[in-house]
């Protein structure tokens, strides 16, 4: 007689199908946001599984929803919404430490990638501390990726140290081989630091070459103005009161209205200096010349 098939078990049939679908609209169609779709029905699908730890179809179980999850990451990844990857994998596993090893390497590979590590920082030293997860064939794998991925670009030596010591999966040459990656690293990090000032003033006068065409536009147009006022300055007591006027609007024009930064500033003053010598001309012409005292 043939036996029943677990209550459970038309949930990874239908989870599995909906893979097939996600994987193709992924790598076929490209229509990430639909595989996406696809991968969140058959997580729901599933429901809560046949329970923790080994037995009938839990195999089976755990490899649809870890596939159905990988290729989430990536659709998530190719619609550069990566933010949302950790806790949309969170919310079908719950707590870090029930991450699968294929799962938990993309999340740290996605996220090394971004430059954004510390986010990885406390979810991989979860699994990592977890005693269930140390029994995996996986576990020396990832705790290197860990290494080189998150901690040592965080320069976090110290906790590196520390989880390799403390690693029964490793033996005792790769202990010693990791130790002095650490090392190599702790070294290359305190050298950067110290000549980190250095590079900072190096790049002043790249800074400097890269701003130096709007800054001499800016001086040449400070020297215009100044040379305007100054020609003003001189010349306020010939001016009747309406003149006076008008020479106060154009000056708000250029100090207030005129943009220093905008290409087409320095014309505009040029031509106003000039109007200004035509009109220094004009007022100081033999008939308006006030007379000369004797």
């Amino acid at each position: 007689m043939r036996a029943e098939p677990p209550a459970w078990a038309p949930g990874p049939a239908q989870a599995a199908a909906l893979l097939e679908e996600a994987a193709d609209l992924l790598v076929l169609h490209r229509d990430f946001a639909a595989a996406v779709e696809r991968c969140e029905a058959g997580c729901d699908s599933l429901g809560p599984g046949p329970g923790p730890g080994p037995g009938p179809g839990h195999e089976s179980f755990a490899e649809v929803k870890c596939s159905l999850c990988v290729v989430g990451i990536q659709a998530l990844a190719e619609m550069n919404r990566w933010r949302e990857v950790l806790s949309w994998v969170l919310q079908y596993y719950h707590v870090p430490e029930h991450l699968p090893p294929k799962v938990l390497e993309l999340c740290i590979l996605l996220y090394s990638k971004v430059r954004e590590p510390q986010v990885m920082l406390e979810v991989g030293s979860s699994w990592l501390g977890s005693q269930a997860n140390r029994s995996l064939p996986e576990f020396g794998s990832l705790l290197e990726l860990y290494l080189a991925q998150v901690l040592l670009p965080l320069g976090r030596f110290g906790a590196a140290e520390e989880l390799v010591r403390g690693c029964p999966a490793l033996d005792s040459e790769r202990r010693l081989q990791l130790l002095g990656t650490i090392g190599d690293s702790r070294g290359r990090w305190r050298q950067e630091e110290e000549t980190r000032p250095g590079a900072e003033e190096q790049q002043d006068p790249a800074a400097e070459t890269l701003l130096g065409v709007l800054s001499q536009k800016l001086l040449t147009m400070l020297t215009l103005l100044r040379r305007t006022l100054r020609s003003m300055s001189n010349h306020f007591y010939l001016l009747p009161y309406k003149k006076m006027l008008l020479a106060t609007f154009l000056l708000y024009l250029v100090v207030v209205r005129l943009d220093p930064a905008s290409p087409t500033s320095l014309p505009f003053i040029y031509k106003l200096v000039q109007l200004f010598r035509q009109a220094w001309a004009a007022v100081l012409s033999p008939v308006h010349r006030p007379p000369i005292g004797d």
